[in-house]
């Protein structure tokens, strides 16, 4: 037992590691380990461990640095596996979320107005992830950045919420 001061802030946020614990997210992780005991088939912890699905966080973290080429030209690559976008734009290169910061639904790169837009609550976002318009109330978080000869190393460890982090979201980008 913890004492009062020792236990998390209360929230749906793991603030150490970025997860956000919903209801959808929680179900979806426990669901065919719960289902196997309720139907009482007898399946063992170990199996059922090992089919629960991965929360997106921790195969992020066993993933590492992931490495992109470099674009040639201006545009957009989305990484749906590392939940990246990687986009050039006016001589600079920036990784994203695939999430949008204002209820994580994914972005989708609307190539006839040159912008990203969010399909749940239509928020929009400049190709450097700026906010345009819409419910959300930041820019898309950036991810940062190195490069490494013709390859961009993305950290997806270290992503930048441009509210919370202004200074670490205007240094995530690679100038070219």
């Amino acid at each position: 037992m913890t004492s009062d001061d020792e236990r998390p802030p209360a929230g749906p946020w793991c603030d150490d590691c970025g997860y956000q614990l919903d209801r959808r997210r929680l179900l979806k992780g426990i669901g065919f380990a719960s289902l196997m005991a309720l139907t009482g088939l007898g399946v063992p912890s170990q199996v059922a461990i090992a089919m629960t699905p991965m929360p997106t966080r921790a195969r992020r973290l066993l993933a590492g640095k992931p490495s992109y080429p470099l674009p040639p030209a201006d545009g957009v690559q989305i990484d749906r596996d590392q939940e990246v976008i990687l986009v050039r734009w006016q001589s600079a290169v920036y990784a994203f979320n695939l999430s949008c910061p204002h209820q994580h639904t994914a972005l989708r790169w609307n190539q006839g107005d040159g912008q990203f837009q969010c399909p749940k609550h239509h928020s929009k976002y400049r190709p450097d992830g700026t906010f345009v318009s819409g419910r959300a109330t930041r820019g898309m978080d950036r991810f940062s950045v190195t490069r490494n000869g013709d390859e961009i190393v993305v950290d997806l460890d270290a992503m930048h919420k441009e509210d919370k982090d202004p200074a670490g979201w205007s240094a995530a980008v690679v100038h070219l």
